[in-house]
């Protein structure tokens, strides 16, 4: 319960009958166009990989916070953060607590010169290159990019904290809860850090093609010409053969008999054989087939996304929507209900080769 400030304490309201509330407030403002995107726990542990844990490891290190921290963990496990979406430099999320509680997060965009530094450490390792293009990432890079002085973790005065609750504490339970929140999220979806302190994560590729062809003595042109089916486990469109429009057939061989009269009497004589070629022009019959209407659920963009060998920003980048947005869609069931206009997006996206697809999004 937070004092508000006037000598009075608000009325005590269950766990049960707040989140009740509160799953009402969401749901209308879902239909408003809000796209929910609540934390969801299981047991005691918030956050179960090693990143994740580094992220509520990290908070709990600074004095600052510690006073408010165990609160907050409480409210996280409970499920008591209703939004949590991640964005370029911020967090915006909604909390119940007596009401529900709207807090924004600012993060500082991390510095060029240390951004050089994280991928100067993630250099020379392919076998991280080929998980960033699946959208994974490897330990050995997990560990760099989260490393608490050198990586892209946020300092205590890089983050700025905002919340409507009548507490007076800068970092009163409801961002607590928020915080522990985001290391739950980066359990499923480890890019959003990138995305948090404004990096690009491709980045960490070209430096690596970079380093790879330098050291092999190959340009970009051997390069890009190599077998990047085979390289990058990324299917690659087929060299066109060329159709010939018309198909010979086999020449026939026409033996004739004739009967011809001679001096000696009527006989039976086999003319010499006559080769005839017959040529017949068969047109080949083109086979159209129709490409089915993409219906939109979320196995259908999960498979989708896969297919192009993207992760949920690159999927996000192509489509025209944030990445959150994408997670969402892929955590949903059945049927998802889209506005027409993105519902054309991915129409569109869908008709792609994963080549297109790629070529779009670096367009973009």
């Amino acid at each position: 319960m937070a004092y508000d400030g006037y000598g009075r304490w608000p009325k005590y309201v269950p766990v049960a009958q707040r989140h009740a509330k509160a799953d009402k407030a969401m749901q209308k403002l879902g239909k408003k166009g809000l796209k929910v995107e609540p934390i969801k726990t299981e047991g005691r542990k918030i956050a179960r990989t090693f990143w994740g844990k580094a992220w509520c490891d990290h908070l709990e290190k600074f004095s600052d916070y510690e006073n408010r921290l165990p609160r907050g963990r409480t409210y996280v496990r409970n499920g008591s953060v209703c939004h949590l979406a991640i964005s370029k430099g911020s967090i915006e999320a909604i909390v119940s607590g007596s009401e529900l509680y709207n807090i924004n997060i600012d993060i500082t965009p991390l510095s060029a010169k240390k951004w050089q530094q994280v991928r100067e450490q993630c250099a020379g390792q392919i076998g991280s290159v080929l998980e960033l293009l699946q959208g994974r990432f490897s330990d050995n890079v997990m560990k760099i990019i989260t490393d608490p002085e050198n990586g892209l973790f946020p300092q205590p005065h890089e983050i700025k904290l905002d919340c409507d609750c009548p507490d007076w504490a800068d970092m009163c339970k409801h961002i607590a809860a928020v915080l522990y929140g985001v290391g739950a999220r980066l359990d499923q979806q480890p890019e959003l850090l990138f995305l948090l302190r404004n990096v690009d994560q491709e980045a960490l590729i070209s430096t690596e093609l970079d380093i790879t062809s330098a050291t092999t003595g190959k340009g970009k042109r051997r390069l890009a010409t190599a077998d990047l089916s085979n390289l990058f486990d990324i299917e690659m469109d087929e060299p066109a053969k060329p159709r010939r429009k018309k198909q010979m057939a086999k020449k026939k061989t026409v033996v004739k008999t004739k009967t011809v009269k001679n001096k000696k009497g009527n006989k039976k004589v086999k003319k010499k054989a006559i080769k005839k070629s017959v040529k017949k022009s068969i047109k080949k019959k083109s086979v159209v087939k129709k490409k089915q209407a993409f219906t939109p659920t979320a196995a259908a963009v999960r498979r989708l996304r896969k297919q192009f060998a993207m992760n949920s920003a690159q999927f996000a980048v192509l489509v025209g929507v944030s990445p959150p947005t994408v997670s969402n869609w892929e955590n949903g069931s059945g049927k998802l209900k889209l506005r027409q206009r993105t519902q054309e997006a991915l129409s569109q996206v869908a008709g792609l080769t994963p080549r297109q697809a790629w070529r779009k999004l670096n367009r973009n």
